[in-house]
């Protein structure tokens, strides 16, 4: 049955079945663009724009000081904390060119989590914002870091001023010995504007260089570094690119909204815009009116983003004052796309918005419906792209399951990661004769279209029933007075768990709870509709707006810990 891999019946005669990836690392793409397009802009951020030629210098400026000056040589680990801003390109293609391999950190990571993060790769240096300086430098003496090198958001706006970092006393080439925590402290504007030293070549054999580390999220336990090659990170980017085959390299205008410190956002945005020679608009957070503007002004073409973005956009009240007009594609990634959201974005923009599904540990996309000249189904998470072998297989036996049976999502291409870094028995776990287990229900319909019911772990079981959150989540966002809403589950002394919905609102809504229960069970059965609502004023949610469902069930539990206590 998936021998035959029916989806590919229904590729446009565009997408090949099969795609050949080059034998070079990720950093030879940026020296193509280079080459073929120098005074192309590469990066618009903020008002001022950034040549490809440009671009490359300063990646090269840097990688020749990480050898030479910080030591770093092949495989040493290189930390970058960083939003979307030009210094997070020239960092992320100077590591690499160097040799070094990139630990992509979040900004927002707190010293906990910074410091565990540093010991498990063993970091020799991290790139990150003057802002963030005293806590990175709380955690170096912890950790095998021997470098700090800062940088501001305000060194790349059109009108740079001359900074004056309170933390540090300037030194020739800005390399200061910092006695507090041990280690140097450097300043990336210097570094970029000195005079290059020599870049020592590098061979690489992509198949099997680690090029990334990527940590997974951790809500089920401690993160882990995702081991992603070269030729990961260039196969996935080439599948995008064959994909959205009408996009024209050398064109296009890429919204960079998906954080690079993300895989979706590395993958779909800051490799694929380098290797077509496109433009990227960076923007470093996540801001509705922002966005709009830059969309309004700078008109991209190409706007991947996640479902809560779409749906901020959407709620904005004078969303109407904008002009969407010029996007043409979305690929939605990070979470479940609600089809109420699809629809009305393609009605605001008139561009296309399909969603994809993917996970860290496949660089990240493995799936997505059609944009163009072929069927999309709504609910779908579409149909997995050339290259990518996908079944359904029983969580009991391992057996693949029959056409539209749930069961577990694996997946074996050139995209799926080496391992977890320094966890052999993790990898074992979820790694089979090169098939990613993936830990995701779902099914597959006669025409070979995939569809996630939910994680394994997120799946509730309530009064012996098998009930999907994302089935509930559907169901509520349909509802006019509806923003955002999860569904988990919760401890029920009967059911075992039950189903709790929360919920946030549009602004002046005053929904009740009864109200949404009736809701809810006109359209799903009893045992699915949930029994309790919440409403908040916002949801918890990752960098890339993937909303924390574990975290609201840990804090059910907390809570119900807690009265517990107070009832003994």
């Amino acid at each position: 049955m998936y021998e035959a891999k029916p989806w590919l019946t229904l590729y446009p005669k565009e997408i090949p079945a099969t795609l050949e990836y080059s034998k070079e690392p990720v950093q030879q793409y940026l020296v193509n663009s280079a080459e073929q397009y120098p005074e192309k802009i590469a990066i618009h951020f903020m008002g001022k724009d950034i040549t490809y030629k440009q671009l490359y210098e300063d990646a090269l400026n840097f990688a020749g000081y990480l050898q030479e000056t910080l030591g770093i040589s092949k495989g040493d680990r290189v930390a970058i904390m960083l939003p979307n801003t030009p210094q997070a390109v020239i960092s992320y293609f100077g590591v690499l060119i160097a040799g070094g391999i990139v630990v992509q950190t979040n900004p927002l990571y707190t010293e906990r989590e910074l410091e565990y993060q540093m010991k498990d790769s063993g970091a020799k240096a991290i790139i990150t914002l003057d802002i963030l300086y005293p806590r990175v430098s709380k955690v170096m003496p912890q950790t095998d870091l021997q470098h700090i090198i800062v940088t501001a958001i305000k060194n790349y706006l059109p009108f740079p001023k001359n900074l004056i970092y309170p933390f540090i006393q300037k030194k020739q080439y800005g390399i200061v010995v910092n006695v507090k925590h041990g280690g140097s402290t450097h300043l990336l504007s210097e570094i970029v504007k000195m005079k290059r030293q020599k870049v020592r070549h590098v061979e690489f054999n992509p198949e099997e260089d680690v090029a990334l580390l990527q940590y997974t999220g951790g809500t089920t336990g401690f993160p882990k570094g995702v081991m992603l090659t070269h030729k990961n990170l260039i196969a996935n980017t080439k599948m995008c690119q064959a994909w959205l085959y009408k996009s024209k390299p050398g064109e296009e205008s890429v919204l960079a909204i998906i954080p690079f410190f993300h895989v979706y956002g590395m993958t779909t945005v800051l490799i694929l815009s380098v290797m077509q020679a496109n433009k990227m608009i960076l923007l470093p957070k996540f801001d509705v009116e922002t966005t709009l503007k830059t969309i309004h002004q700078q008109r991209p073409t190409v706007f991947p983003g996640a479902p809560t973005i779409y749906i901020g956009i959407l709620n904005y009240p004078d969303l109407k004052k904008y002009d969407l007009s010029s996007i043409h594609s979305c690929i939605s990634g990070s979470a479940a796309l609600p089809v109420e959201v699809q629809e009305k974005f393609e009605d605001v923009s008139g561009g296309k918005l399909v969603e994809g599904y993917g996970l860290t540990e496949a660089s990240p996309v493995t799936h997505a419906n059609f944009l163009w000249d072929a069927p999309r189904v709504k609910g779908s998470i579409g149909v997995p792209w050339p290259d990518t072998e996908v079944k359904v297989v029983s969580t009991d036996t391992g057996e693949p399951v029959p056409i539209k049976e749930i069961g577990e999502i694996v997946i074996k291409g050139p995209q799926i990661m080496k391992g977890y870094w320094n966890r052999p028995e993790d990898t074992k776990e979820v790694l089979h004769d090169g098939w990613l287990y993936t830990g995701d229900l779902g099914y597959m319909d006669e025409d070979g279209y995939f569809y996630v019911v939910d994680r394994k772990k997120d799946m509730i079981i309530a009064g012996g029933y098998n009930i999907y959150p994302r089935e509930i989540e559907e169901v509520l966002y349909e509802h006019p007075d509806v923003v955002e809403a999860v569904a988990a589950g919760i401890p029920d002394p009967y059911r075992g768990e039950t189903v709790k919905a929360y919920i946030v609102l549009k602004e002046g809504s005053s929904v009740t709870e009864e109200e949404m229960n009736q809701f809810s069970r006109k359209y799903l059965a009893a045992y699915k509709a949930p029994r309790y609502y919440e409403f908040r004023q916002e949801l918890p949610k990752t960098a890339v707006g993937k909303i924390l469902r574990r975290m609201l069930v840990e804090e059910e539990k907390q809570k119900r810990e807690e009265e517990n206590q107070k009832h003994a």
